[in-house]
């Protein structure tokens, strides 16, 4: 073979080695390409699916149950008629009312239902609906079915312990109501110390 010829042979190989490394590139980059692909096909799925054989899913659905137009409280004694049909019951039931910015009571919720003297109240369970609702403040109220309106000592603690976790929380505790079948107690107003600090 002369020196022609083998300078020919060796342009002709070195081309092909050029363009065979050049299509190695381009898959390469193809497969990099499907891979962002992949990624972002990942990310857009519902997290659901990676999650549904390791951890169960909780949600969190608020139901609305049907009612009357908001009302608007300016003063205790507008709120009064909401506190009526706490008078009645032998037992004793711990309520949370749901105001918005302007005051309106939007909704309420039955944070427990006690025995003749006691019902267990705790800021979780007072706030949670609270939080769901987008409340704004709460009015928390409770009866006494003896007929006592006093505030006992654990009236007292659990109405600084929830004005101190409404604080934290960004909801504010406006009162702390006692009902019996005869009258109301307003700690706002006859302990008004309690939101001083």
């Amino acid at each position: 073979m002369n020196t022609k010829a083998k300078s020919a042979a060796s342009a002709v190989k070195s081309q092909v080695g050029s363009e065979a490394k050049s299509s190695v590139r381009r898959q390469d980059f193809a497969g990099s390409g499907n891979s962002d692909k992949a990624v972002r096909r990942k990310s857009s799925r519902p997290l659901k699916r990676d999650y549904q054989f390791i951890i169960p899913q909780y949600r969190l659905i608020l139901v609305k149950e049907p009612g009357v137009k908001p009302v608007r409280i300016t003063s205790p004694v507008s709120f009064h008629h909401f506190l009526k049909p706490l008078a009645l019951y032998s037992e004793e039931h711990f309520i949370a009312f749901h105001l918005d910015a302007k005051f309106q009571v939007v909704g309420y919720h039955e944070v427990s239902k006690g025995t003749l003297n006691a019902s267990l109240v705790h800021p979780r369970e007072v706030f949670k609906a609270a939080l769901l609702s987008n409340a704004f403040a709460i009015i928390v109220a409770h009866n006494h079915p003896s007929g006592s309106i006093e505030a006992s000592m654990e009236d007292i603690e659990t109405t600084k312990t929830l004005i101190k976790a409404g604080r934290i929380l960004g909801i504010s505790v406006i009162d702390h109501c006692i009902v019996s079948s005869e009258s109301v107690n307003s700690l706002r107003e006859t302990s008004p110390e309690f939101w001083a600090d």
